[in-house]
């Protein structure tokens, strides 16, 4: 199983990447613009994308998604330190395995991993 991370926030990435590491999961990438994690996730084909839905740039995490799942359908976890409900809406309709609110636990992000490989 291989994932993909996008987030803006230097911290939070190397948060995310730690946990990613426990859990034996091979990160191929971090991105923290959208528009350049559209481009290297279509080039290396994750099993699993971690997105922040807000991003610094033009595209969002929803806009990646969007992007992506014309190409090719990954397993997609939007992560966000906003909880609003018209995010999540929008989120739905591009589609999403899990919607985690940050800080992201471990024990949270383990739970939505083992749900995603029982799946398969």
């Amino acid at each position: 199983m291989t994932l993909f991370i996008v987030e803006d926030d230097k911290i939070q990435c190397l948060i995310l990447e730690m946990m990613v590491s426990k859990l034996g999961i091979h990160l191929k990438g971090t991105e923290a613009y959208g528009e350049v994690a559209v481009e290297r996730i279509l080039n290396d084909k994750p099993d699993i994308v971690l997105l922040d839905v807000m991003l610094k740039d033009s595209f969002n995490g929803i806009s990646v998604a969007r992007e992506i799942k014309q190409h090719y359908d990954p397993v997609i976890i939007y992560i966000t330190g906003n909880s609003d409900e018209s995010n999540k809406k929008r989120a739905e309709t591009i589609g999403y395995f899990d919607f985690i609110p940050k800080p992201v636990s471990l024990a949270r992000l383990k739970n939505t991993i083992e749900s995603i490989s029982s799946t398969q």
